[in-house]
Order: C-alpha cells, then structure tokens, then sequence
C-alpha cells in the first residue's frame, strides 16, 4: 500500500509503499479517507514527543477517519506500531473504533477530533468541570485552542477568558464565545496584572494551558497571594500542551499561598476509557450543532513538500 513513512527523525515523511497490516483478533482493517495533523503528530514523527519508542522506520499518524470492508463509515486510533493512520489502510483496535453519526463528515471528524478531545477530556475527566464554572484558555487562538473556546461554552461556562498572541484572532474568539480576551504580547508585569484582575473581579475556576512557558508562569503569579489572612479559592490548572516552552519555573509558595491545583491530561494521565469517551460524546454534540473549526486537505502523496511549512490558521487533513 501507500503511506507516509518515518525513516529518520531529522527528516520529514516520504510517500513510498509499505506492507499492508495484517489484523489480529479484535482488530480491524479501515480504509482511511482522512488523518489530521496534529501537534502530536509531528512530536512523534521527530522523536520529541514522551509517546516516542524510538523505533524505525513507521508510519505516522495517531487517528483518522475512513470505511470498514462493509461500508461503515468510523473515526479510529492508532493501536499498533509500525502502523500509523497517514496510509491508504490502517489498522485499529475495535475499542477505539467508533461509527460516525450522521452529519459528521470524515474530513471534519479527522481534523476535530483530536484538538477537540484535548479540551473536552480536560474539562470533564481531568478538571471535573461544572456548568457555571469559569474558565481561563492559554493558546486560545490555536486550533485546539478555538475550539476550547466553544467547547467550553456549549459545556455551560459562566464565563471564557481567552489568551493568545494573535490580536485578529483573539477578537474573533468573541464572536465564538470568549467573554472578555487577553493578548500574550504584552509585557510580563502588566500580563500578571490583567490575569490577577481577572482572576479577582470574576473569579477562574480551570484554566486550560496549550503553552506552558512564560504565559504560564505569568498566570501562576497572578494565582499567587501576599498576606497570612487571605481564603484562597480552589483552580484547576490543566496542562494540556507546550508551544511556548517545555518547562517552567516555579515558586514553591505559589502552591502554599493558593487554591491551585496542577494536573496535566493527555494519554497517560487521561485513560484511554476516558479519552475515547470523550471523542464519543464531543462527536455527538458536533453532529447536532457543527463546532467551527478551520481545516485544509491535502493528498498524502504531498506530505513531503508540506511538512515543514504547515498551515498556521487551518489543520491540515491529508487524504490518501
């Protein structure tokens, strides 16, 4: 068959043919139509990602969306490597193997299922989020991020509060949801000062971190408290991705002086059972009232050409 295929760590994906996957019992042969691009994606195909085994060659690609030999129409993961989902069939297990509802078609549901998941899981099984909670979004104006937005609405927040470098972005959130918007570019001190009003005046029960680095750090300042007198409320600080920086610091009396909580969520810290609950039922609320969401396909044959020069405001779908 024709698949992308990881034969270096320091070098992009190459179209070239690879065996067909044989499946074993409880797996499945799909037919794949549509695989996203994800950030995870590109960690694993260059070896930076926790997920890497270190192994090569393989095919990329964590998820997708496709036919089974009779038709079916389903959005699968990835379960066995050398295998990937970035290839004209893929293999999967049938636990990971959902039917998409109808009104979900198989470009949407590969590009949105993995952004969405990461906030929706987040929320509900890391968070415990409840309707009528506020919730502060770092990297809002990324894909996952602007579906955060939306998915955190449709959850019940009382209020979204959106962080972000891109200023056209950020005002376009609100049209999507976000109640009042932060811009990443300012100055340290005056970025913990607008988080420590809002924080203040109304109140972040979850924050949700795509960043991690220098915004993070400025937010768990605005957290924490001066004074031996203060009632600290509780926060949930999820940290989902790392695009400004894979570390921190961080001051030992932040956590003495406050409410917050860090927790992280994504595979390993999320269980499987939960993350594909979470696909399931973001799914079915996509499927009555589509999430906007700006995505682009491209064949897989041109993987090569494009994987350095990925879209900025669109995921990218490859096709085989």
């Amino acid at each position: 068959m024709n698949a992308a295929v990881v034969s270096s760590f320091s070098a992009p994906p190459r179209y070239a043919t690879f065996a067909d996957p044989q499946p074993a019992e409880g797996e499945l042969i799909v037919n794949v139509t549509a695989a996203g691009l994800h950030p995870i994606v590109r960690g694993l195909a260059n070896g930076t990602h926790y997920g890497s085994t270190g192994l090569l060659p393989f095919i990329p690609g964590v998820d997708g969306a496709g036919r089974l030999e009779d038709g079916t129409r389903v959005y699968f993961g990835s379960t066995r490597p050398p295998y990937g989902t970035f290839a004209e069939k893929a293999i999967t297990a049938k636990w990971i193997c959902l039917p998409l509802p109808d009104g979900l078609d198989e470009v949407t549901a590969a590009g949105i299922a993995n952004p969405g998941m990461s906030s929706w899981a987040a929320l509900k099984s890391r968070a415990k989020f409840a309707a009528g909670e506020s919730v502060l979004i770092l990297g809002a104006t990324g894909i996952a991020g602007k579906l955060s937005v939306q998915i955190a609405k449709r959850l019940g927040a009382r209020r979204v509060i959106a962080a972000g470098r891109n200023a056209q972005a950020l005002e376009e959130l609100k049209s999507l949801g976000a109640d009042a918007v932060i811009s990443l570019t300012q100055e340290h001190d005056a970025l913990v000062s607008a988080f420590r009003d809002e924080i203040t005046e109304n109140s972040v029960d979850v924050v949700l971190d795509y960043v991690w680095g220098a915004p993070a750090e400025a937010v768990l300042a605005a957290i924490a408290q001066k004074g031996l007198k203060h009632v600290s409320a509780r926060i949930r600080f999820v940290q989902v991705g790392s695009s400004a920086a894979p570390t921190i610091t961080l001051n030992a009396a932040t956590l003495r002086s406050s409410g917050l909580e860090l927790l992280g969520s994504g595979f390993g810290s999320a269980s499987m059972d939960e993350i594909v609950q979470a696909v399931r039922e973001f799914f079915e609320v996509a499927a009555k009232t589509p999430f906007q969401a700006s995505l682009k396909t491209i064949p897989l044959r041109d993987i090569e050409s494009v994987w350095n020069n990925p879209e900025r405001d669109a995921r990218i779908v490859f096709q085989p």
